[in-house]
């Protein structure tokens, strides 16, 4: 294969992780799509997309027809590009002096778009979301607008993530939860509650699950140390070092799936627990194999081959809680 054959190759892998918000992209100059197609992250769409599956699959309720599959779609959408969009978009925004050290080829910092036009699709993708939130509840028949609560629970912690002056961002232990539970917790509910009732049980297990999700919001912040650091964002690795942080992401991914497994089985779900426990072992391997001896080298590869086994649990989970309901 030929030098130039290889920077070709580099050349369209790096824009197609730029295009997906993923680290390690470039900047070249894209259509004003392409670049609020990049402020929305879509990568960070599957885990929410994911959560909603899991919700409808715990509610018991979910039937292979048409108008529950258009439901779930819908929620989906909400879930997705809507939100997760909103959500990273208002992150780049009140991100942008930590972007211009750490990812300075991102729309913002590189001045590809302008602050405006970047306000302007915040407002407008929250308006999406709250209107079709709206939309679900009323299609549910839902005497109280669960789905609109959820939204607009969701928009508030994303601010207050975000933006001054709480900006829970800056505190690794709080910013991390509230990125765990955003991105489990909240669609799991939205998908849950579109087809049943979402009671204490699903909320506290869900909330209890998402200190994996820390756990994998602080594999995010290993890429960030050196703007976090000079900016005063107090993240896991700055606040504790690298290896101390990897640690401390791997023992929250792994204690609270073990936990949820062991609630499986108190409430006499063995197959499906005994199906969790052992998705839990590959993710253990992986980590012994190549987060905790370089998260900073092998952050993006960790995450690609030990999150479907994450992920994969929730799903199980979710058939686990909906044979509760039946």
């Amino acid at each position: 294969m030929s030098v130039s054959t290889n920077l070709d190759k580099n050349k369209t892998n790096n824009q197609a992780r730029q295009l997906l918000g993923m680290k390690g992209g470039i900047y070249e100059k894209k259509s004003i799509w392409k670049l609020r197609l990049q402020l929305t992250k879509p990568i960070t769409w599957v885990p929410l997309i994911w959560g909603v599956i899991c919700g409808a699959a715990s509610s018991g309720n979910y039937f292979w027809t048409i108008e529950d599959f258009a439901k779930v779609l819908a929620c989906m959408v909400l879930s997705g590009p809507l939100m997760t969009g909103y959500t990273q978009t208002l992150n780049d925004f009140y991100d942008r002096e930590i972007d211009a050290i750490n990812e300075p080829y991102r729309p913002i910092p590189s001045g590809a778009i302008s602050v405006s036009q970047v306000i302007v699709q915040i407002l407008v993708l929250l308006t999406l979301g709250i209107v079709l939130s709206y939309g679900l509840d009323v299609w549910s028949s839902h005497e109280f607008p669960t789905m609109l609560c959820l939204t607009l629970g969701g928009a508030f912690i994303s601010y207050i993530y975000s933006a001054p002056p709480l900006k829970l961002k800056r505190n690794g232990w709080l910013g991390n939860y509230a990125l765990g539970a955003s991105y489990i917790a909240l669609p799991w509910w939205a998908g849950h509650a579109l087809f049943g009732e979402l009671n204490y049980t699903i909320v506290i297990l869900t909330l209890f699950y998402s200190f994996s999700g820390l756990g994998i919001a602080i594999i995010n912040d290993f890429k960030s140390i050196e703007g976090d650091s000079k900016l005063g964002l107090s993240s896991m690795p700055v606040m504790f070092g690298v290896t101390i942080a990897s640690w401390i992401c791997v023992m929250m991914i792994d204690i609270f799936q073990i936990g949820i497994g062991s609630y499986l089985i108190y409430i006499h779900e063995n197959l499906y627990a005994t199906i969790l426990l052992l998705l839990v072992i590959p993710q253990i391997t992986l980590q012994d194999m190549y987060f905790l001896r370089d998260p900073l080298k092998n952050d993006v590869k960790y995450q690609a081959m030990a999150q479907p086994f994450l992920v994969l649990g929730m799903l199980v989970v979710g058939l686990a809680l909906g044979r509760q309901v039946v």
